[in-house]
C-alpha cells in the first residue's frame, strides 16, 4: 500500500540572504570525505542534491534549466551503472520530475517557488544547534539541508503546481503546462514552419 502525502507549495519566501554562500567544488570534496555515510546518502553519486547529477559540477543553490534537457541524455552514464533515482519527462499536460529523497529519518522536504520561474526543494538532513543565522539555508547550507533550485519552463502554470511524497521517500512534482501558451516545435518534414498545438 502506498502511503501518498501532499505537499504545500509554498509561493512566498522571504528568508534574506536564502543561498548566499555558494556550495564550492573543492568545499564539496572535502565535505563528502569527511562525511558520513548519511552525508553520502544524502548529496552522493545519483542523488537529485549532488552537485554532479548533471555529468560536471554544478551548485544545487543555483538555478538549472532542467527541463531544457532530456534525462535519458543527460543522466546516461548514472542510469547505465543503476546509479540515479531520479528522472523527469514531460507529458502532453505536465512537465514532471520523481526523484528519491535522501533516506534520513522522516522526510521534511519543502517546495517553494520564486517569482513564478525557480522551483525549489529543499530540506534539513540534520538539525543545527542554536546560532545567530535563523534559517540554515543562509549559512553552510549543505551542513544541515538539501536543496536543489530549477528553473521553470516558460509555458508552464506554476500557481496550480502539486507535490506530493510517497512511502516517504519518493518525491513527484508535477508542474502543468500552460494551455494559453504556444508550444512551438519544428516537426519533421515541415521544413521550418512553426506548428500550434
Amino acid at each position: 500500500m502506498t502511503n501518498r502525502k501532499q505537499l504545500d507549495i509554498h509561493f512566498e519566501d522571504l528568508t534574506p540572504q536564502k543561498w548566499c554562500v555558494p556550495l564550492k567544488e573543492g568545499v564539496f570534496a572535502t565535505f563528502m570525505a569527511k562525511g558520513s555515510p548519511t552525508v553520502h546518502k544524502v548529496f552522493g553519486d545519483g542523488s537529485l542534491f549532488s552537485p554532479f547529477l548533471f555529468g560536471k559540477y554544478f551548485d544545487p543553490s543555483d538555478a538549472f534549466p532542467l527541463w531544457d534537457f532530456e534525462s535519458d541524455i543527460l543522466l546516461s552514464n548514472l542510469r547505465s551503472s543503476g546509479q540515479t533515482t531520479v528522472n523527469w519527462f514531460q507529458t502532453d499536460t505536465d512537465f514532471v520530475l520523481k526523484a528519491e529523497l535522501p533516506g534520513v529519518e522522516k522526510n521534511n522536504v519543502q517546495v517553494y517557488v520564486e517569482n513564478g520561474k525557480v522551483i525549489e526543494i529543499s530540506g534539513e538532513w540534520r538539525h543545527k544547534k542554536e546560532s545567530k543565522i535563523k534559517d540554515w539555508r543562509s549559512g553552510h547550507w549543505w551542513e544541515h539541508g538539501y536543496g536543489r533550485r530549477l528553473e521553470l519552463p516558460e509555458n508552464t502554470d506554476g500557481w496550480k503546481m502539486e507535490a506530493c511524497v510517497n512511502n516517504d521517500m519518493l518525491l513527484e512534482i508535477r508542474i502543468p503546462k500552460n494551455p494559453n501558451s504556444l508550444d512551438c516545435r519544428i516537426t519533421p518534414g515541415s521544413e521550418g514552419a512553426v506548428k500550434e498545438s
